[in-house]
């Protein structure tokens, strides 16, 4: 299908390849800081020789370890105050350091790290943040956030929203960059690198998505239940690539269709969290429906009035009562029945999205193009001025005929059907997925 298409994928990447080379080599001495463990004490176990002396600007490195100490290689790190304790006796500052050097691991708390580490006393407790090349640090992502197993392409779109999510977030003002948690991005360290992702993650490197220069917000969900969500919606926050759009390849997932069963106390009491006093209540409805088909208004009436909660509390209300995600339809009371779709805020990326159209033939520059509209890829060159630097870009492609078909559909699904059965998935697939796509043949 000549024409869709103004660089094929094939071209673009080697023309960021040829472009980029310097800002590649650039992106893999690029560190990023995450944070790891925040408790009273931590242990630090030096797993391989890292350089010595000390970064500029910080406090004094974390010493070698002597034989006199009673736990050989360990530290066990305290603070008293704002100053931090190596094995009860002060350690003369606020900070430690142990820079990362090619190959070297650390153990803290008991998990193993590439890198290096930095200690921080804070409020009377110690804050372990990991110092690690930024490649290093996506192999303790990516496995971590989609099953090693699935195919290779969506393990690669995975691979560059996560660089592209810890780009955007690179402060060096800040005391760090991200954290490892589902509260950033899940971060295992060395215990769950694969061989699956790591080739996914040398198959992409350095590359990110980007809108207008900068690093984009990659966010991304496990199921869109079959219609992404735009960020204005979940969140009042606004992004041009971040769009309602249905989503016809997330289908068939294990949370494509889901229900609860939720008490009356239970609705009332949550309920009260989101400021609704109208004494017992009476009913829950949704009055007011976002175009991918998710509660921005639900109105509670009770025994001394009504109250409305909308906006991104409509679906804060949702998922508070125990919902994977808020596209979903109230009915009931006592019970309120809760029928929904999919898992998680469903803004970007859908990873069983991204599993579908990997099965039906699509690389990750597909996926990127399909999930945040009107971005490019770029590759990651450093930090300029506290701000991840890029280098080169190339428009990602659409989906062809598929995009079109998508663009046909009516927005909202009709609530008595919110999700993709998996056998009306498998023809949506097949109707709006060429199985040879057409960049194939270029």
């Amino acid at each position: 299908m000549p024409g869709l298409f103004r660089v094929s994928p094939a071209r673009l990447l080697l023309g960021l390849s040829l472009a980029a080379s310097a800002a590649l080599s650039a992106a893999t001495a690029l560190n990023v800081r995450v944070l790891v463990v925040s408790a009273p004490q931590v242990t630090v176990r030096v797993s391989a020789p890292a350089a010595a002396g000390q970064a500029a600007g910080l406090a004094p490195a974390l010493p070698s370890p002597g034989p006199a100490k009673p736990q050989g290689d360990a530290w066990r790190v305290g603070a008293q105050g704002e100053r931090l304790t190596l094995g009860g006796q002060d350690a003369g500052g606020a900070t430690l350091y142990l820079p990362p050097a090619p190959g070297s691991t650390v153990e803290i708390a008991g998990r193993t790290y590439r890198g290096g580490v930095l200690l921080r006393a804070v409020r009377g407790g110690v804050q372990a943040v990991n110092v690690v090349d930024v490649e290093d640090y996506l192999r303790g992502v990516v496995a971590s956030e989609m099953p090693a197993s699935w195919p290779a392409p969506a393990l690669a779109a995975q691979a560059v929203i996560a660089r592209t999510y810890v780009a955007a977030r690179i402060n060096p003002k800040a005391a760090y960059d991200t954290c490892a948690t589902e509260s950033c991005q899940v971060y295992g360290g060395v215990a769950a690198e694969k061989a699956q992702t790591d080739a996914a993650i040398r198959a992409t490197a350095g590359q990110v998505v980007s809108y207008g220069g900068k690093a984009a917000s990659t966010y991304f969900s496990s199921d869109s239940g079959g219609y992404t969500a735009s960020s204005a919606e979940v969140w009042g926050s606004p992004a041009p690539y971040l769009i309602a759009q249905a989503d016809p390849f997330s289908a068939g997932g294990p949370r494509a269709r889901w229900r609860l069963e939720i008490p009356l106390a239970r609705v009332q009491d949550i309920a009260a969290r989101y400021g609704v006093r109208v004494g017992t209540l009476k009913s829950v409805a949704v009055t007011r429906q976002s175009p991918s088909g998710r509660p921005q208004e639900i109105t509670f009436s009770g025994a001394t009035g009504s109250a409305k909660v909308s906006g991104a509390d409509a679906g804060g209300f949702i998922r508070s009562l125990g919902a994977g995600s808020s596209r979903a339809v109230l009915t009931g009371l006592n019970p309120l029945i809760v029928e929904g779709a999919g898992q998680g805020h469903g803004v970007g990326l859908s990873q069983y999205g991204a599993l579908g159209l990997a099965r039906q033939g699509y690389d990750h520059l597909h996926m990127l193009g399909f999930y945040y509209p009107g971005t490019v890829l770029s590759v990651l060159a450093g930090v300029d001025r506290g701000q991840a630097r890029l280098a080169a870009a190339a428009p990602l492609p659409g989906l062809s005929a598929a995009s079109e078909g998508l663009a046909a559909q009516p927005a909202p699904l009709p609530a008595a059907s919110l999700a993709c059965t998996p056998a009306q998935g498998a023809e949506l697939l097949t109707a709006y997925a060429p199985a040879t796509p057409a960049w194939a043949s270029e």
